[in-house]
């Protein structure tokens, strides 16, 4: 059997994947799979080192044999694999029974013969995090120097699958020690593929100093994330200011974000700071800032241009190290395009932009958020034992809910305050289903994007349906059942 050889779609299509699949056991077995269909090896397997016991363990493997070779390890510098892991250095062996580095307690115990094989290193940020192993080829040849340039693909595949995993656990820590600081009110919850990709962006926007904007609808969590940046970046010890541009008029706006000198206007009895000079060192993160005004947007792009400003009424510069990051539910390009919004600024702001997914973008995470809130309620209340129905559950899971959480909040607060006994029932809900055929189709969105809302929506429709069974949900919709694992893929619907 020849090995296939990859085309550029398909390239893409695996590319996705580290960036799409959320569970690294999952991740790493597409790659191992597909790594021996496409070299049409008769087996391969990835073992990751373990820092504490300096051990390799099988994380994954193919072949007849996986399973028993799944309960063996190696010491670090045992065989030929934990010689790569110890020296991270590949290597291609042709006959491993004259290799000296051979370890052949594995191939004896499980009785799967090995004759070539080529095992890579595994690193992350310059260190081996593990290994990949190619074993034969399935029509009794070699490994040959040839197919090196491919494992090595995969085996880049599995690092950066890893190195995401990582830092993904370093945002949950970090953000379980965001709660632990600020408190229950600050906590980003859910486990969506849709929030745990905007999370995983946060380590990275983090990491910089650069500003940055947040898009999303009302009542997304825009200032959580932003928190969540703050506290995981290199300023998380000095101070996070928030201002609310649209919380205010233009006059008091402005001396809000630049303080002013005492006499300055009428009531000016004393100098006081403004949120920049509160900020500085720290983070300035501006709410709203797509409600602000021109002649205010102006003066702002100043400051962040030359790093420096004046109070009200002030003479002596003020200067200032802040970050910025600003928050927006409108369509800021647009409002640029429209002149409501300076371009100038908008580019001095959007070094990075992020978008906070809508509600009805991460449904799977409603459960989670009825739980947390209740929770919240229950002490507040003194109701013990307050819970939701499974059919008001349901029913918050079918509705689309344009004001996102903060519309579920509302709408739960409301029922646990004013439905009778402990059991919040649907009809408690101040919240209405629409047919689904009469879905607001949204305008304002590109043809794709409808049509993406529509997939979406009709694959998300049937696996309720189904009850989550994707081989009854692919027939009723008429397609093949790995086309459906796909889409849930590229999606980010996990199983009902």
């Amino acid at each position: 059997m020849q090995p296939i050889r990859p085309d550029i779609d398909w390239l893409k299509e695996i590319s996705h994947w580290v960036s799409s699949v959320p569970d690294l056991d999952e991740l790493l077995e597409l790659i191992t799979q597909s790594a021996t269909r496409i070299l049409g090896a008769r087996a391969s397997s990835i073992l990751l080192l373990n820092p504490r016991t300096n051990r390799l363990y099988f994380q994954v493997a193919t072949g007849d044999k996986k399973e028993e070779v799944s309960r063996f390890e190696l010491a670090l510098g045992q065989g030929i694999a934990g010689w790569v892991a110890k020296t991270g250095e590949a290597v291609l062996i042709p006959d491993v029974t004259k290799d000296k580095r051979w370890f052949a307690k594995v191939s004896e115990s499980t009785g799967f013969v090995t004759r070539s094989l080529a095992c890579v290193p595994l690193k992350v940020r310059g260190a081996v995090a593990g290994v990949m192993e190619i074993i034969d080829k399935e029509d009794g040849s070699f490994i040959e120097p040839e197919d090196m340039p491919l494992i090595n693909v995969f085996a880049d595949l599995a690092s950066r699958a890893i190195e995401g995993a990582r830092r993904f656990a370093s945002i949950e820590e970090e953000n379980r020690n965001l709660r632990d600081t600020l408190g229950d009110s600050h906590r980003i919850v859910g486990e969506s593929p849709a929030l745990k990709k905007i999370l995983m962006d946060a380590v990275k926007v983090a990491a910089s100093t650069a500003n940055t904007l947040i898009l999303g609808e009302s009542g997304t969590g825009k200032e959580l994330l932003a928190r969540l940046i703050h506290r995981t970046g290199p300023r998380k010890s000095q101070p996070l200011i928030v201002l609310n541009c649209a919380a205010l008029p233009e006059t008091l706006l402005e001396a809000e974000l630049f303080g002013h000198e005492k006499g300055a206007f009428t009531g000016a009895s004393e100098k006081k700071p403004g949120k920049i000079e509160m900020s500085d060192g720290g983070t300035l993160f501006l709410d709203e800032i797509g409600e602000m005004p021109l002649h205010m947007q102006a003066k702002l792009l100043r400051a962040l241009q030359e790093g420096q400003y004046y109070r009200l009424g002030g003479t002596v510069p003020i200067s200032v190290d802040v970050r910025y990051i600003a928050a927006t539910n409108r369509d800021i390009e647009k409002e640029v395009r429209e002149g409501r919004f300076r371009e100038d600024l908008f580019y001095r702001l959007n070094v990075i932009q992020m978008k906070m997914p809508a509600l009805r973008e991460r449904k799977e995470d409603i459960g989670q958020l009825c739980e947390y809130f209740l929770a919240r309620f229950r002490r507040e209340l003194g109701v013990p034992a307050l819970r939701l129905s499974g059919e008001a559950l349901a029913r918050m899971k079918r509705y689309n809910w344009p004001g996102n959480i903060r519309e579920l909040k509302n709408a739960l607060e409301r029922a646990a305050v004013m439905g009778d006994g402990n059991v919040i029932q649907a009809s408690d809900l101040p919240i209405h289903i629409h047919d689904r055929s009469a879905r607001n189709p949204m305008p304002g969105r590109t043809l794709k994007e409808a049509v993406d809302e529509f997939k979406k929506n009709l694959i998300r429709d049937t696996l309720e349906e189904t009850r989550g069974n994707r081989t009854h949900c692919a027939k009723l919709l008429g397609i093949q059942r790995t086309y459906l694992s796909r889409m849930l893929r590229t999606y980010g619907i996990q199983d009902i």
